[in-house]
C-alpha cells in the first residue's frame, strides 16, 4: 500500500487470507507487478475480496472456493478458474468438488460454460499431476 497511508486491518486481513489460498509466490508476484496505475486496484481486492468476504467465518475456504469456481466459470473468466483450480491445493476443495460444481455450472449457467471450465480445470490438474511426479 502506498506509504503515506497505513494498511487497514482489513487489508493486513485480507493479504494473510490472500496469500493463505493464492500462495505467497502468486500474491507477491501480483503485488510487485503493480504500478502506480493498478496499486489502488490491487488494495481494493486485498481489502474488499479477501479481507471482507474470504475472510468471513461462516464457510470455510473450501467451500467458498467451490462457489467460486462456479461463479467465474459461469462468467466465463478461464484465467480465474485456472487460478482458482490451482489453489484449491491450500483450500482443501478436492477435484470431486470441483466436479460437482461444474455440474451446477452446466444447468444453471449452460453446457459450454462448464464444459470449457471442465477443460481448464483437466489442464490445471494435469500441470498439478506432472509437477508431483518431477
Amino acid at each position: 500500500m502506498d506509504d503515506a497511508i497505513p494498511p487497514s486491518d482489513r487489508y493486513r486481513q485480507g493479504l494473510a487470507t490472500r496469500r493463505s489460498v493464492l500462495g505467497d509466490s502468486h500474491v507477491d508476484r501480483a503485488t510487485a507487478a503493480a504500478t502506480e496505475f493498478d496499486r489502488p486496484f490491487q488494495e481494493l481486492i486485498t481489502e474488499a475480496a479477501w479481507g471482507h468476504v474470504w475472510s468471513r467465518p461462516a464457510w470455510s475456504k473450501r467451500e467458498r472456493s467451490m462457489v467460486t469456481i462456479a461463479l467465474l466459470a459461469a462468467l466465463g473468466h478461464d484465467e480465474e478458474v485456472a487460478m482458482h483450480v490451482r489453489a484449491t491445493a491450500n483450500t482443501g476443495a478436492t477435484r470431486e468438488d470441483i466436479g460437482e460444481a461444474l455440474l451446477h455450472v452446466a444447468i444453471y449457467a449452460g453446457v459450454p460454460a462448464a464444459n470449457r471450465a471442465i477443460r481448464i480445470a483437466k489442464q490445471v490438474f494435469d500441470a498439478l499431476d506432472a509437477e508431483k511426479a518431477a
